[in-house]
C-alpha cells in the first residue's frame, strides 16, 4: 500500500517530468497537447459550419416565403377583374361591339 501511496505522491509532485529519462515523457505530453489542440480547433470549425448552415436555412425560408407572396400577388394581377378595374381607372372601356374577323385572300401571280 505504501508503494502505491509513494507512486501517487511522485505523480502529483511531477517527478516523472524532472527525472533523467523524462524526455520521452515530455514528448508524449507535447503529442497529447497537440492532439487536444487539434481536437479543439476541429470542434470550433464544425460549430462554425453548423452556425452557417442554420443561417442559410433561415435565409432559404425567408426567400421561399417572399417567392410565394410575390407569386400570389402576380396571380391576383393576372385576373380579368383586376385588369378591368385598372383599365377603367385609366379611362378605357370594354368594347361594346364584338371583334370581327378579317380574312385576306391573296392571288398568286404567275
Amino acid at each position: 500500500m505504501a508503494k502505491i501511496k509513494n507512486s501517487v505522491y511522485d505523480l502529483l509532485k511531477g517527478k516523472f517530468l524532472i527525472e533523467e529519462d523524462s524526455f520521452k515523457n515530455w514528448r508524449f505530453i507535447f503529442f497529447i497537447v497537440g492532439l487536444v489542440m487539434l481536437m479543439i480547433a476541429s470542434g470550433h470549425n464544425s460549430d462554425k459550419k453548423v452556425m452557417e448552415i442554420a443561417k442559410l436555412n433561415k435565409e432559404i425560408k425567408e426567400l421561399r416565403a417572399e417567392f410565394v407572396d410575390t407569386r400570389s400577388i402576380s396571380m391576383k394581377m393576372k385576373l380579368e377583374s383586376t385588369i378591368k378595374t385598372k383599365v377603367v381607372e385609366i379611362g378605357l372601356m370594354p368594347s361594346e361591339n364584338p371583334p370581327q374577323v378579317i380574312r385576306v385572300t391573296s392571288k398568286k401571280l404567275n
